[in-house]
C-alpha cells in the first residue's frame, strides 16, 4: 500500500548485479514503552517493541520493501535486516535488498527475497549522487512502497526519495555517530528527510533529537537483537559451564561475576578492581571477577588492570581471560553479570545476552544501562532485574555488588526468571523483527 492509496500485486522479475541496474535476481522459494516503563503497568507495553510475529500484518501483503545496507555480511545490521525480510515475506510482503554482496546474500534469496549490489558506505558526493539516481530507478521500476535505509551511507543516498510521492522512507540510526565530535549535517538531513527514524533505546531517541533536531514524534526505539538460539540456557549443556569454571581455576562454592566486552578504559574495569578492593577490606569472601574480553586494542590499559590488582591484594580474585569464544557457557558458568560502563552505551548488547541467560545485572546508571537493568527506586522491587551503580563510582559500584550478593536464593531465582523473560519480551529476532513490520505497517495504515 503506497502513501497515495496505489495497491498492487507482484510478480518475480529478473536481471543483473550491477551497481546501477533498475532490476533485480529474484529466487521464488509509534514511539515505544520502555521496558522500565513496562515493569510499572500491566497490558501491552507498546505499539513497536511488544508485537507479536504477524501471521499476516494488514497493510503489508502486496507491499514492496527495499531495503539498503552497507553489505549482507554477517554483522548485526545485516542479520536484522534479513530477519525482517523473513517476517516481511512470511506476511506476503516482497522484499528487495540493495546492498554489497555477502556471505548472508544466498540466505535472503533462498528464502524468496531479492537483491541488487549498491555500495553505499561512501561520503563521495559523486557516488552518493549515483546511489540516489540508482535508487530512484529502482523505486520506479519496481514500484516500491517502502525504504528502509540502514547507516549513514545508506541514509544519505536514499534521503532524496523522500521527494518521490508514494514512497515511505525509514532511517535505522547509526548509533557510531554519536562518537564523532561534530555534527554530521548531511546526515541530519538525511534523517529529517524520513518518515520514521528508528533508534536501538530512550537514551539514543534523546540524543538524535538533540544533535539532530529530529521530531520525537519522528523517532521509534527498536531494541537491538540478540542471537536466542545461541543465548538459550536449556540449549546449553551443565559441562561446558562446569569447563569454563575449570579453566577460570575457580574453586568450589566461589561464586563468579562476570564482566564481558573488550579491555577499555571506557568499560570500567578499573572501577571493578576498585570495588573488589573495597569489598575484600569489607571482608567479602568466596568470590572471583572474571574479566571475558579482547585486550589488544588498549593492552597497556590491561596491565595496569593487573598492576593495580597486585598493589590491592585482589590479583588472586582478578581474572582476566581474554576473548571467550563460549559467551553462552560463560554467562551460565556465573552468578552475576557486571557492567560498571563508564561511557553511556547506545544500547548494552552483553546486558541484553545476560539477561537471556538468566543471569542478573550490576550496572552503570548511564546511557541505555537503566532502560533494561531495571532496579528500585526505577521501579518496584517485585519488577528488579539488576542492581545499578553510579558510573565511575566504586564505593557505588561495592555498593550494590554487596547487594546483589546478599539476596536469598528465591529473591536471587526470581530476579533471574524476571530478567530472561524480559529479554524474551524485547531483544529476540522474532521481537524485534515484529517491531519493524508494526511500524511499518503503523505507516501504510496512515496511523504514522
Amino acid at each position: 500500500m503506497r502513501p497515495d492509496g496505489c495497491v498492487r500485486s507482484c510478480g518475480a522479475r529478473r536481471g543483473n548485479d550491477s551497481a546501477g541496474s533498475r532490476s533485480v535476481t529474484r529466487r521464488v522459494a509509534p514511539d515505544r514503552v520502555s521496558p522500565q516503563r513496562a515493569a510499572k503497568r500491566k497490558g501491552p507495553v507498546m505499539a513497536v517493541m511488544d508485537a507479536a510475529a504477524p501471521k499476516a500484518v494488514r497493510g503489508l501483503p502486496g507491499a514492496t520493501v527495499l531495503h539498503v545496507l552497507p553489505a549482507l555480511a554477517e554483522a548485526p545490521a545485516a542479520r536484522a535486516a534479513v530477519d525482517t525480510a523473513v517476517a516481511l515475506l512470511r506476511s506476503g510482503a516482497r522484499v528487495i535488498v540493495a546492498a554489497e554482496d555477502g556471505p548472508l546474500n544466498s540466505e535472503l534469496q533462498g528464502l524468496g527475497g531479492e537483491w541488487i549490489r549498491l555500495v553505499t558506505e561512501t561520503a563521495n558526493p559523486l557516488a552518493l549522487s549515483r546511489n540516489a539516481r540508482t535508487l530512484a530507478n529502482l523505486v520506479s521500476t519496481e514500484r516500491v512502497d517502502l525504504v528502509h535505509a540502514v547507516g549513514v551511507g545508506a541514509s544519505r543516498s536514499a534521503a532524496a526519495l523522500k521527494k518521490r510521492a508514494g514512497v515511505w522512507l525509514v532511517h535505522s540510526y547509526d548509533a557510531t555517530d554519536l562518537k564523532r565530535g561534530y555534527r554530521d549535517k548531511s546526515y541530519s538531513r538525511a534523517l529529517a528527510a524520513g518518515d520514521r527514524v528508528i533508534v536501538p533505546s530512550e537514551y539514543v531517541a534523546d540524543q538524535v533529537a538533540a544533535r539532530h533536531q529530529v521530531p520525537r514524534d519522528k523517532l521509534a526505539v527498536i531494541s537491538r537483537r540478540i542471537d536466542g538460539a545461541r543465548f538459550d540456557p536449556p540449549a546449553i549443556s551443565p559441562e561446558r559451564a562446569m569447563v569454563l569454571r575449570r579453566g577460570w581455576k575457580i574453586a568450589r562454592g566461589q561464586r563468579v561475576i562476570l564482566m564481558p566486552g573488550r579491555i577499555d578504559p571506557a568499560k570500567g574495569q578499573l572501577t571493578l578492581v576498585e570495588a573488589a578492593r573495597i569489598l575484600t577490606n569489607g571482608g567479602l569472601r568466596g568470590v572471583v571477577f572474571v574479566l571475558a574480553g579482547d585486550n589488544r586494542q588498549h593492552f597497556d590499559y590491561a596491565k595496569k588492570i593487573a598492576a593495580q590488582a597486585e598493589a590491592h591484594g585482589v590479583a588472586h580474585l582478578i581474572r582476566q581471560i581474554g576473548v571467550c569464544p563460549d559467551m553462552a557457557g560463560a554467562y551460565l558458568a556465573t552468578d552475576f553479570v557486571a557492567i560498571p560502563q563508564i561511557e553511556p552505551p547506545a544500547f548494552p548488547l552483553a546486558a541484553a545476552e545476560a539477561m537471556a541467560m538468566a543471569r542478573p545485572v550490576i550496572a552503570s546508571n548511564v546511557g541505555a544501562l537503566p532502560e533494561i537493568v531495571l532496579a528500585p527506586p526505577n521501579v518496584l522491587e517485585s519488577a528488579r532485574t539488576g542492581w545499578l551503580a553510579a558510573p565511575d563510582d566504586p564505593v557505588s559500584l561495592a555498593r550494590a555488588i554487596a547487594d546483589a550478593l546478599s539476596v536469598e536464593a528465591s529473591a536471587y531465582g526470581a530476579i533471574c526468571t524476571r530478567a530472561r523473560r524480559l529479554a524474551n519480551q524485547f531483544f529476540t529476532p522474532a521481537r524485534t523483527a515484529a517491531a519493524a513490520l508494526s511500524l511499518y505497517a503503523s505507516l501504510f495504515e496512515g496511523r504514522g
